[in-house]
């Protein structure tokens, strides 16, 4: 559905019999795949499997910014050198867009994902990406499930994800095989609730790396004074600075080669 299929569906159930067995997949069920089902099918029976956590070996770490550090952030991990493959996912194709475009004014190969591009314009890009001549892509959760790439370094959540499921799909494209992986996310003031929300899920708190200084105060980590809606984890970058939780960091570079 995010990559614009609805209508094709609807136009497709409309020419099938009235009377049929329909059987329906999907990774997560949001709502809007929710509603469709309740559209399409008829009292259907309903099978749940547990959503599974992630490999161990993701390193995961959180940025707890203002929304408009956010490109801040993103120009400063890829400042010093070419990453290497790294998915960006956004919350919107306008943000996608955005962020796309920051990081080609930086001359960095980039490339975008979204429901506006055509089947075969995604198709291209996707082979651009796999083969490496993109370093970087750009996308919205289209591309969350279902990719078949061994070497993604570093997944960024440059928007919260809405449910574990979906922060859990995203940042399961990287690790995979026998590789190490890095999973980063930007968490705003707003998006905190969510972020905690995930962090009980998963049974710990995810580390929170200081917002380089150069882009100004960040806003403390405190889910509970935001009504909308743990340690454990490897240091990332260089240098000591005051982090969100009051403490000091002395942490490595994060997912960059």
């Amino acid at each position: 559905l995010d990559m614009g299929f609805y209508e094709d569906i609807m136009q497709i159930v409309k020419y099938l019999p009235k009377e049929r067995q329909t059987i329906m997949f999907s990774a997560t069920m949001p709502a809007k795949i929710q509603q469709l089902a309740n559209t399409i099918l008829n009292n259907p029976a309903e099978v749940k499997l547990a959503v599974s956590k992630p490999a161990e070996k993701i390193v995961q770490a959180a940025y707890v910014c203002y929304e408009n550090q956010k490109l801040g952030i993103v120009r400063s991990l890829f400042a010093e050198e070419v990453p290497e493959r790294v998915i960006i996912f956004a919350s919107s194709k306008i943000k996608v867009k955005e962020v796309a475009k920051a990081l080609k004014m930086m001359k960095l190969n980039v490339g975008e994902m979204h429901s506006d591009l055509e089947q075969v314009q995604r198709e291209f890009i996707m082979h651009e990406f796999k083969s490496g001549r993109i370093n970087i892509l750009v996308a919205t959760d289209i591309v969350s499930r279902g990719i078949d790439i061994d070497d993604i370094r570093l997944v960024i959540n440059f928007d919260v994800p809405h449910d574990s499921e979906d922060y859990v799909h995203r940042i399961g494209r990287t690790a995979r095989a026998n590789n190490d992986g890095v999973a980063l996310t930007f968490v705003n003031e707003k998006e905190q609730t969510n972020f905690k929300n995930i962090e009980n899920f998963l049974e710990k708190e995810i580390y929170k790396i200081p917002v380089p200084a150069e882009l100004g105060e960040a806003p403390q980590y405190n889910p509970r004074s935001y009504t909308n809606a743990g340690r454990g984890g490897r240091n990332f970058r260089n240098g000591n600075r005051k982090n969100n939780n009051g403490g000091r960091s002395t942490a490595p570079r994060s997912g960059r080669r």
